[in-house]
């Protein structure tokens, strides 16, 4: 073991660049999304492209949406402060109610406020306006991030795979049910990753000077293959939706079924691999806001 004022200040600095480059990444997402005719277009082609086996997969789909609900939310804050509280940490309790209702909170804002302009490519949904970001996907991986920083050591790389295939699952099914566009769950992902960097930043703020950072907490491997498998999926995400684009241009209605299945798989993948990225970034640095031992 080690002492972790040692390296508190890295952690720090670990903490904002994590916080600032989802916000960065958020913000283009945002602009590439709502504000180019070639990202509604494929957000659309996207949601055409959900039709491609919708029958198979609609009951599964909405039992999971439909699980998600303030009282569900609440049930799932509830049952994370009290792990928190139970190793006898108040200080997480609160970082991990703030990340929670925080995400949450400016999800919605955001959706509010936000404009969507209209290049005429998807005339069906227009008058329903922005939707961006997904309050469903905020949800999920809220909790998901918050359960990564209350649990033990022990259980927690298990839990980190658990709480991101969950939050990942959510928000492709938010897609697979034509309720948002991949752009919104991706974007959602982002605001909770940064909420996650705020919640760790609030932990080292009350961080006991004698805590001790076990080395063995680190759970590298889980995080690394984690990060891995996110950067594969976004990866190919980027493939796919770049064959889309250099394709001739076309009304998303005129597209073959083979297109239309490139994009939503694309954009399933895309959402899937940011959530992966994001759980990564917090399983990395979870060790050292939250020590096993606390001094």
């Amino acid at each position: 073991m080690r002492v972790r004022a040692t390296a508190r200040g890295w952690t720090a600095v670990w903490l904002v660049v994590f916080g600032l480059a989802q916000a960065a990444a958020g913000v283009v997402v945002w602009q590439l999304a709502l504000h180019t005719r070639t990202g509604q277009w494929l957000d659309t082609v996207a949601l055409a492209g959900n039709r491609i086996g919708q029958d198979r997969i609609d009951g599964p789909v909405d039992q999971l949406l439909n699980a998600m609900s303030l009282f569900s939310l609440l049930v799932a804050t509830g049952v994370i402060g009290f792990i928190a509280l139970a190793r006898r940490r108040k200080a997480l309790a609160v970082a991990a109610t703030l990340l929670i209702a925080g995400a949450n909170v400016t999800v919605q804002l955001l959706k509010h406020f936000l404009a969507r302009p209209d290049f005429g490519i998807d005339p069906e949904r227009a008058a329903a306006g922005n939707s961006l970001p997904s309050g469903h996907s905020a949800v999920a991986a809220s909790v998901a991030l918050a359960l990564i920083l209350v649990l033990p050591p022990k259980v927690r790389a298990l839990g980190a795979w658990i709480g991101a295939g969950y939050a990942a699952a959510a928000g492709v099914a938010t897609l697979s049910a034509g309720w948002h566009r991949p752009s919104d769950a991706i974007t959602a992902f982002l605001v909770t990753g940064v909420w996650a960097a705020a919640a760790g930043f609030f932990l080292l703020l009350f961080q006991r000077r004698e805590a001790l950072v076990d080395p063995a907490d680190a759970h590298r491997v889980a995080a690394v293959l984690l990060l891995l498998g996110g950067l594969i999926a976004v990866t190919a995400s980027g493939l796919a939706l770049s064959w889309l684009i250099d394709l001739p241009w076309a009304p998303v209605d005129d597209l073959s079924s083979r297109e239309l299945f490139v994009g939503y798989a694309g954009s399933a993948a895309g959402i899937a691999g940011t959530m992966g990225l994001v759980a990564a970034l917090v399983l990395a640095v979870v060790h050292r806001v939250v020590p096993s031992h606390k001094g």
